[in-house]
């Protein structure tokens, strides 16, 4: 991207010519399982600006599922794995290791929440982390089930397809999933008006009533719903499960791999009711691009594994370890936890104006630079998937990436850059903002 480009700018239709030639050739070679949100090809990108092969210039509300929180192309990002990629590009750590992945490791111990002794195994991808968070649980407690809540969304391997909730397009045709895991229902404010405690109870009797305290090895949550639909508990819920986790000897397992990395205004979403986590799994926002995951615990429960149970050919690999140290240099030096609590003093009032003003948004919610709006049809609660769809195409047709989400589809998600510069953020929530108004009048 040229250093002038610091704005949308369209040169043609949304995808253009040269991107539904390259979505042509696609048909011919990539599997049709795998979708993609808006086919435009990306040749470029910068900050929080996508360039296409069109030269289309497109506003990044996405950040590729909360993945690029210090934005795309970050100088201390890309210098760091350059000068790794010279040096080495792998030798398994298993095999023999290198300071890079202690490195990250020793950066995990001190910013994930509680001051504890804790230990941290590199992985891959959030379901990876997932999976191990409950490989670990299990072989520390001796039991085996686990226990996940309705609207979750924990990633697509065999056993995290059976901790995510929603069928299509996640589960439909996959199975058999894997055994002892249990679904309960979770806080969703909105929609159950229960208070956190109300919630937690309903959710803790369930638990006790058919699967029993002593037989659970992990409850695993989001903190704040992804997938799901961006829901934020209300107040009080989490707290009462990491104390019940707490007097039953479960190990409490935080998901943050959508949540973490500052995306919610601090660190990790556990921290803003100052949950402390047994074992924390995160990926997406830790390495700036690159594929990396972590779990995160207390040191007995991740020394409970014997030497060799967890790894992995690429886990920490050492050019994704170098992005992770260079993001997290960003976060720090930028205070880019800040950087999201003032994302969401911008967009919050702005959608919530919208609502009051269209009627077709049943609620705003969110953390941070992690906020949603949920559509419904005018005058109920009635999710209303079509026009949710109708508004995401708009933003595309504008140039503005935005995503949808939601167990009935119908919530519009953004997860800008941490770094996104407020007058790109203020244009990119004016197409927004058109595009429901328009949208909510047909």
């Amino acid at each position: 991207m040229t250093a002038q480009l610091t704005q949308r700018r369209l040169l043609t239709e949304i995808p253009g010519p040269a991107s539904r030639a390259l979505q042509e050739r696609r048909g011919d070679a990539v599997a049709a399982g795998v979708g993609s949100v808006l086919p435009v090809y990306i040749t470029s990108a910068e900050g929080g600006l996508l360039t296409d092969a069109d030269g289309n210039t497109l506003i990044d509300l996405g950040s590729g599922i909360a993945v690029t929180n210090v934005g795309h192309a970050a100088p201390a990002v890309v210098d760091r794995v350059r000068a790794q990629a010279a040096e080495f590009t792998h030798t398994c750590f298993m095999v023999t290791p290198y300071e890079g992945y202690v490195q990250v490791c020793e950066q995990l111990k001190d910013l994930t929440p509680g001051d504890h002794a804790k230990r941290s195994v590199l992985f891959n991808s959030g379901a990876e982390a997932v999976e191990n968070a409950v490989k670990i649980a299990r072989v520390a407690t001796g039991r085996q089930a686990v226990v996940v809540f309705d609207h979750a969304y924990h990633g697509r391997t065999n056993l995290t397809m059976a901790l995510t909730a929603k069928s299509i397009p996640y589960k439909h045709g996959f199975g058999p999933f894997a055994p002892e895991v249990y679904r309960v229902p979770g806080s969703y404010p909105y929609r159950d008006g229960l208070t956190g405690p109300e919630a937690a109870a309903a959710a803790l009797d369930r638990i006790e009533k058919q699967i029993g305290g002593d037989q659970v090895a992990a409850v695993v949550i989001e903190p704040i719903q992804g997938e799901g639909g961006f829901i934020e508990p209300a107040p009080g819920f989490l707290p009462a499960l990491a104390d019940w986790c707490a007097r039953h000897g479960v190990v409490f397992v935080a998901d943050e791999v959508q949540t973490g990395f500052c995306r919610t205004g601090d660190w990790f979403a556990s921290n803003h009711e100052n949950v402390v986590p047994d074992l924390i799994a995160t990926a997406k926002g830790i390495a700036g691009g690159l594929p990396l995951a972590a779990v995160t615990g207390r040191a007995e429960l991740m020394d409970a594994v014997p030497s060799g149970g967890l790894g992995g050919t690429y886990g920490g690999n050492p050019i994704a370890c170098a992005a992770a140290l260079g993001s997290i240099e960003i976060m720090r030096n930028d205070r880019l936890d800040l950087a999201a609590r003032g994302i969401a003093e911008t967009v919050l009032p702005r959608l919530r104006a919208v609502a009051d003003r269209t009627g077709v948004i049943g609620d705003v919610r969110g953390r941070g630079a992690m906020i949603a709006a949920e559509f419904v049809k005018p005058g109920t609660n009635e999710p209303d998937a079509a026009l949710t769809g109708r508004v995401a195409k708009a933003c595309h047709a504008a140039g503005v990436v935005v995503l949808t989400c939601g167990t009935y589809g119908n919530v519009v998600r953004l997860l800008p850059p941490l770094s996104l510069s407020p007058e790109l953020l203020d244009e990119g929530l004016t197409v927004l903002e058109q595009a429901i108004a328009a949208e909510a009048g047909k």
